[in-house]
């Protein structure tokens, strides 16, 4: 399984919390490229809810890892 920013992205908009199943659901039904649904498939399913991308990616980067001042744009 291997994540990057673009396909993580694809995941965003996701209904978290959400089960495994119901991500895969998501990435079908949103037209995800196949290697989303390949990892989403690959993770353990305990039956336990993800609460957002960084339970299935811990290094996805949030708002705080980018050094902008937003108040400029």
């Amino acid at each position: 399984m291997y994540w990057t920013l673009e396909l993580a992205s694809y995941l965003e908009e996701a209904p978290w919390p959400a089960t495994k199943d119901e991500l895969i659901d998501y990435a079908i039904r949103s037209g995800s490229p196949i290697e989303v649904i390949e990892n989403l498939q690959e993770l353990e399913d305990e039956g336990d809810l993800y609460e957002g991308i960084e339970e299935i990616w811990p290094e996805y980067p949030t708002s705080d890892d980018f050094f902008f001042n937003e108040d400029e744009y």
